[in-house]
């Protein structure tokens, strides 16, 4: 044990210096950056991303930004430069305007159908074009827990950061999920930061980096309220040091920091119709439109797009963000409102979402490793495990557990577990922290000074406690990272060893959470090592259906469907999911229909998303 306990503090003191520290980051780095590059290659572009970067090449081309207004423009607008550099067919034919319009997913469709097989080439540089965000996360992981608790665990949340599951799904396409987390993981690090040192260089870098995570993803737009908040709880402490003058000074700077956030906000749209008046916007969700009135003469209510503020005192008011920034907000919330389409959870399949479905979703998503270490971490803090003094913690903790609240109350639908990804890495720095402190001892036993007997012995319980803390920590870290690693590269697709790993994904999530279409490429690979002359149908795949993705001849099946030669299907579709009413009705009939073929040569998946065939043979 002794032995045991000394090998780990000697590898804790050779982490701890800085140059070998270092060393870590970039190798964890290099890691992280292959993972992500192949994941990129060899997955189909995903259900969104062909959207994603039409509207980001439009924004270069033209100008204007009414595609995708639902996110802010940053992450497709880099992921666009290389596709612009190397060149790409275009389709703007299906373009048009109104309030609440989205013709973004068809103009996808046209991308697709005008570049054919040369869009897994432009989606994949892409990709790899937004890698960079990624590793920020992974440094700011770093640097924000070598700050407060100390570089081994920087190197253990840089670590999680470049392993989780969650993580490489995402920070491998085009959607700006990951991308965002970083980015607002980063300007959070910068207002603790600030808040450790108020200057007014460090209120001005934090307000650059707080609109560059503005432009990545609205959900950010929490912190605008948060901030001031959190100053005053962390100011709190010191209240009777702080002078009156203090107090104006700071405020002084976090009113500097919002403008500077504003205007790069601004800055990112080319201010576009910037600081219109509110009365000017057609808003089409509830929470901006309000209720019409009913028509005067027949007293029917209006079917029309109003604005709730038309006719107050903040009608004239200018709203000082871009137009389509505000319209974005207001159709994302429309979506929550009414989706158009039921929500699943475990099988069960219903009109509107789940205020629960984000936590049940991270008990079954995020592997059992890191949710262990977080349950251990729960504990150490109750027994009185702290690390970092409590505002600290606060600061560190508040941002994830505001989003996950937020997110959680938007019960209009329940789809995508990737709404959570901006709470994780305050997680993950915490609980670095958390391990850290206990496997380095700095939890002392209150022991009875005088009592020198029993202070012998308290130091021997402490120090093997301390050992098989280490051993467990390490062993979890490895658990984690094996178990990403071992679904890999079907990270989209991961599940937890509870339910039985993403084999029974289907069975509790569907959507983005297993099947977002990023497999076709292997359902094309099968097919063609089945026959390459083979005819493929593709037409139940829950994602893109374009006969252009594919070289060998490829058609779309039409309902109903029916167990034809070389056909596969999604299990988006099996377990009742799809856009037309007719998958719904007949899931029962698929699953049926694939449960006939038991044998290996007739049914086998291809990827742990999807996607089966339902019979193999060589006919054309």
């Amino acid at each position: 044990m002794s032995s045991l306990l000394t090998s780990f503090q000697r590898l804790g003191q050779l982490v701890d210096q800085p140059r070998v520290a270092g060393r870590v980051v970039v190798g964890l780095l290099a890691v992280h950056t292959s993972l992500l590059m192949y994941s990129a290659y060899v997955h189909s572009p995903t259900l969104n991303e062909p959207g994603h970067l039409v509207a980001g090449l439009s924004h270069w081309k033209f100008g204007r930004f009414e595609l995708y207004r639902v996110n802010p423009p940053l992450v497709r607008m880099a992921a666009a430069l290389p596709v612009m550099a190397v060149g790409y067919e275009s389709d703007w034919s299906g373009f048009y305007e109104g309030p609440g319009a989205r013709p973004v997913f068809d103009m996808g469709k046209d991308f697709v159908a005008a570049n054919g097989t040369r869009t897994f080439f432009l989606t994949m540089i892409a990709r790899w074009a937004c890698i960079p965000f990624s590793w920020l996360g992974a440094v700011v992981c770093y640097l924000w827990g070598r700050d407060l608790y100390g570089r081994t665990a920087g190197l253990i949340a840089c670590l999680i950061w470049c392993f989780e599951p969650n993580i490489l799904a995402h920070a491998s396409l085009i959607t700006a999920d990951a991308h965002a987390t970083a980015l607002g993981l980063a300007a959070c690090y910068t207002f603790w930061r600030w808040l450790k040192t108020p200057t007014w260089a460090q209120a001005a870098l934090t307000g650059v980096v707080l609109g560059l995570a503005e432009l990545a993803k609205t959900t950010l737009i929490l912190f605008y309220p948060l901030w001031p908040m959190l100053w005053l709880a962390y100011r709190w402490q010191d209240r009777a040091t702080m002078t009156p003058h203090t107090w104006g000074r700071e405020a002084g700077m976090l009113v500097l920091r919002m403008a500077i956030g504003l205007y790069v906000v601004n800055l990112g749209y080319g201010f576009d119709e910037s600081f219109m008046r509110l009365k000017e916007f057609h808003f089409v969700s509830k929470l901006f439109t309000g209720e019409a009135p009913p028509d005067s003469e027949t007293r029917e209510p209006k079917h029309e797009f109003t604005n709730r503020f038309a006719s107050t005192w903040l009608a004239d008011l200018p709203v000082p963000f871009p137009k389509n920034y505000l319209l974005g907000i207001d159709t994302q919330q429309k979506d929550f409102e009414s989706y158009g389409r039921p929500s699943y959870l475990r099988g069960e399949w219903r009109d509107r979402g789940w205020w629960h479905y984000y936590l049940y979703a991270g008990l079954i998503k995020v592997p059992l490793g890191l949710l262990t270490l977080g349950g251990a971490c729960i504990l150490l803090s109750l027994w009185g495990v702290h690390p970092a003094p409590a505002r600290d913690s606060l600061l560190l903790l508040t941002p994830a557990i505001v989003v996950l609240c937020v997110v959680s109350s938007k019960t209009g639908f329940s789809e995508h577990f990737r709404y959570v990804l901006p709470a994780f890495p305050y997680a993950f720095i915490w609980i670095s922290g958390v391990i850290t402190a206990y496997g380095s001892r700095i939890f002392e036993r209150k022991l009875d000074k005088s009592n020198q007997a029993a202070r012998i012995e308290g130091n021997a319980v402490s120090r093997a406690d301390t050992c098989v803390g280490s051993v467990v920590s390490t062993g979890l870290l490895v658990w984690l990272s094996s178990s990403s690693l071992w679904i890999y590269p079907h990270s989209l697709s991961y599940f937890n060893e509870s339910i039985g790993g993403p084999l029974n994904g289907a069975e509790h999530l569907l959507g983005s959470s297993v099947d977002w279409g990023q497999d076709l490429r292997y359902v094309y690979w099968d097919a063609c090592s089945i026959d390459a002359s083979s005819r493929l149908s593709v037409g139940r795949l829950g994602s893109l259906r374009t006969p252009g993705l594919f070289r060998c001849p490829c058609h779309q099946t039409p309902a109903p469907l029916e167990a034809q030669a070389g056909q596969y299907c999604s299990v988006y579709y099996i377990h009742g999911g799809g856009w037309d009413p007719w998958c719904s009705s007949n899931a029962s009939q698929l699953r049926e229909l694939l449960e006939q073929q038991e044998s290996a040569l007739n049914r086998k998946r291809v990827s742990y998303t999807v996607v089966y065939p339902l019979l193999q043979s060589n006919s054309k």
